[in-house]
């Protein structure tokens, strides 16, 4: 028998692997699913990502209410926050990811294959991260969260139903069934999507995953005596972490969300050589190099202040029903509408390779 600490760094990895297989075969990006929608008309791969929060709610939910996962001690559901440090947090990120053509996790995803843009990215987004978490960026962070901060009475959905009288158990019932409901019949309400039985099994999967990360570290690693963080998909702080481990691995100890990261890139990687999809790819020019660095540097920033990305709130901390995660998310889809049309819209590059 392993050890508590073992299952959730084995966890990790095991999780990691999946993803990034999953992510390099059916291309699941919040980036891409806003721009085929918005842009194109095609929405099949913004479904799959409903669809994934769908089953990422119905499942967390389940297990909160089953008493097997205590959320309440993830970074989601903390007593107190700063609702315009995590919504300009998510605007910043938002923008970035338009910026750098994709999110953390999707450069991730695209460096296992071989883009070596991605690579700038990632690194550039764990040094900014962690300046902002607790280098040079930290003490600015630190005194807008303490000037803008609050403690309501409800964090969650299910806490803010319950304070008009009705019980906490029907109203987690209640807001998981409406939430997860919605999505799933919005996914499944397009015919093209119902077709796509590939974007169908991907937006599936990657749901069980963020539950399987609860579990993980909620259940199966849970240690009295070793407490570890309660935790699931989310990709700003353990790029961060990975980074730093990178460098010092020799004071440091391995988290889940190091492993996370690396399970990633080797399920995307091994993904790529095994379907003949590996192929190096760089930069076409100076300003697609600064573009994409001025991304990463926003997307890290952002994600530490919004506390995750897009699949770090968008789907891990929505699927708590967390109040502080709506509001991020409100913040990185309002910078990637930004980013994407109008006033401030990111124009493509002329000789931009497809990505």
């Amino acid at each position: 028998m392993q050890d508590g600490a073992s299952i959730v760094l084995w966890g990790g990895l095991v999780i990691g692997l999946a993803y990034g297989s999953i992510g390099l075969l059916s291309g699941f990006c919040l980036l891409s699913g806003l721009r085929g929608w918005w842009a194109d008309g095609d929405s099949r791969l913004i479904r799959s990502f409903a669809l994934a929060l769908g089953v990422a709610t119905a499942g967390t939910q389940l297990l909160i209410a089953g008493g097997l996962v205590d959320i309440g001690k993830s970074i989601y559901l903390q007593p107190s926050f700063s609702a315009p440090l995590m919504f300009l947090g998510g605007m910043l990120f938002g923008y970035g990811m338009v910026l750098a053509n994709g999110c953390s996790s999707r450069a991730l995803v695209l460096l296992g294959r071989g883009n070596l843009r991605s690579l700038v990215v990632v690194i550039v987004l764990g040094i900014v991260a962690t300046m902002t978490l607790k280098g040079l960026i930290a003490p600015l962070r630190i005194a807008l969260l303490q000037a803008s901060q609050a403690a309501p009475k409800a964090t969650s959905v299910p806490a803010l139903l319950s304070t008009t009288g009705i019980g906490a158990t029907f109203a987690r019932t209640l807001a998981a069934s409406v939430m997860s409901g919605a999505l799933i019949i919005f996914a499944f309400a397009h015919a093209p999507f119902q077709r796509a039985r590939g974007q169908i099994a991907a937006g599936i999967a990657v749901g069980l995953l963020v539950v399987a990360g609860w579990f993980a570290t909620g259940y199966l690693g849970a240690d009295d005596f070793n407490p570890a963080p309660v935790a699931s998909l989310t990709f700003i702080a353990p790029i961060a972490d990975s980074v730093q481990y990178v460098m010092f691995s020799t004071g440091l100890a391995l988290s889940f969300g190091v492993t996370l990261v690396a399970g990633v890139f080797a399920g995307s990687l091994i993904t790529a050589l095994a379907t003949r999809r590996f192929a190096l790819e760089g930069f076409v020019s100076p300003r697609h190099m600064l573009r994409s660095v001025a991304g990463a540097a926003l997307m890290g920033a952002g994600g530490a202040m919004a506390y995750g990305c897009s699949v770090g709130q968008g789907l891990t901390g929505l699927s708590t029903l967390a109040l502080p995660s709506f509001i991020a998310v409100g913040g990185i889809l309002l910078g990637t509408a930004a980013g994407l049309r109008g006033a401030f819209r990111v124009q493509p590059l002329a000789t931009e390779a497809a990505r």
